[in-house]
């Protein structure tokens, strides 16, 4: 088994050991080995993404499994694609609101900032209201063809079936019914993150998961007013980590249990003896919770791989390799993370 490397500061308390059990949604559920490895990979990932903001060649962690394998950061609008969303698509251009959701959608539906950038140089700012299926097509089919890769492999995104040949012609039908229902003012006049959530899920191939990844995304949006603490979908990952954590007496609460562990974070790291101190005071929500589950699911198939779970994957995919240019930091302003010029 692997054990976690992880370097304690002066100031971190004592570790008093693992739990025997814990109450979540009116159930008893016996944490594995992998919960208490949950919060020492939130601190150890969190400790390399701020090394990494602070620059230096590396490595940043003394952790094996961290300096091999990709992981997410631990906060999900960290993450490099998520911050070209945040500061490259939705805070840049027009800032009607029928405007940033197409822009964001379309953005998301590819998940490949090099997808963005390619439509970007073709025809020039992306735009909903000079829309031109034709001249859209014309440059993604042509990358296509080319060989390019139009889609990101975080996560699959299937296609609707609305008469096109090409998944990403179907994508971009898609997005006109979206558009032609209303769709923005509809999730926009939303009381709630769950009916924006429920407005996104009502349209052709957006599944549980994607509709909850894309009304997170639209709530990055100075427009959108929810918290990230109102509602959760756990995705296939997420209960892969949830099975590891809890095994099998944790199904069907899922939920439950990320908000067990985004409400419980500050007891878990004190007691484990661990500083995290959160996205420049943010503390973790739950769409980072979710996302953390994901990632400790790839974790526990090296550090314990006696563990199982749903999917029954046994590799990491995905090495590690040190980005060239520096990680940009830029958080919707709403939050307040920015600082003074970049509220």
């Amino acid at each position: 088994m692997v054990m976690v490397l992880q370097e304690r500061s002066a100031n971190e308390v004592l570790e008093r050991g693992p739990l025997s059990e814990i109450r979540v949604a009116g159930r008893s559920l016996v944490p594995t080995a992998v919960f208490d490895t949950y919060w020492r990979f939130a601190a150890a990932r969190q400790k390399v993404y701020e090394a990494r903001l602070a620059g230096g060649e590396g490595p940043f962690t003394d952790d094996s499994i961290l300096q091999r394998y990709r992981f997410t950061n631990c906060f999900r609008a960290a993450d490099r694609v998520s911050q070209d969303l945040i500061g490259d698509v939705i805070y840049r251009g027009d800032q009607r609101w029928e405007e940033v959701f197409f822009r964001t959608l379309l953005f998301k539906i590819f998940n490949k900032t090099s997808t963005w950038r390619l439509l970007e140089a073709a025809l020039g700012e992306v735009r909903w209201d000079t829309y031109d299926y034709r001249a859209f097509d014309r440059v993604l089919s042509r990358a296509f063809a080319g060989g390019q890769r139009l889609y990101s492999a975080a996560y699959i995104v299937p296609p609707p079936q609305l008469g096109e040949e090409r998944k990403h012609q179907n994508h971009l039908r898609l997005l006109e019914i979206m558009m032609a229902a209303d769709a923005p003012q509809r999730v926009l006049s939303a009381p709630t993150l769950q009916d924006a959530y429920q407005v996104l899920l009502g349209f052709p191939a957006i599944g549980p998961f994607l509709a909850y990844q894309f009304v997170t995304d639209l709530n990055y949006a100075a427009e959108m007013p929810f918290s990230e603490m109102d509602f959760v979908v756990a995705g296939p990952g997420a209960r892969d980590g949830i099975r590891k954590c809890f095994g099998r007496a944790a199904d069907g609460i899922e939920a439950d249990v990320i908000r067990y562990m985004a409400d419980t974070q500050d007891e878990h790291f004190a007691r484990l003896g661990l500083a995290f101190a959160g996205l420049r005071g943010r503390p973790l929500h739950l769409i980072d919770c979710q996302n953390l589950f994901c990632e400790v699911d790839k974790y526990a198939r090296v550090a314990h791989p006696d563990i199982a779970g749903i999917s029954g994957r046994s590799r990491i995919k995905q090495t590690y390799r040190q980005q060239a240019h520096a990680m940009p930091a830029w958080f919707p302003p709403k939050w307040r993370l920015n600082g003074p010029s970049g509220q």
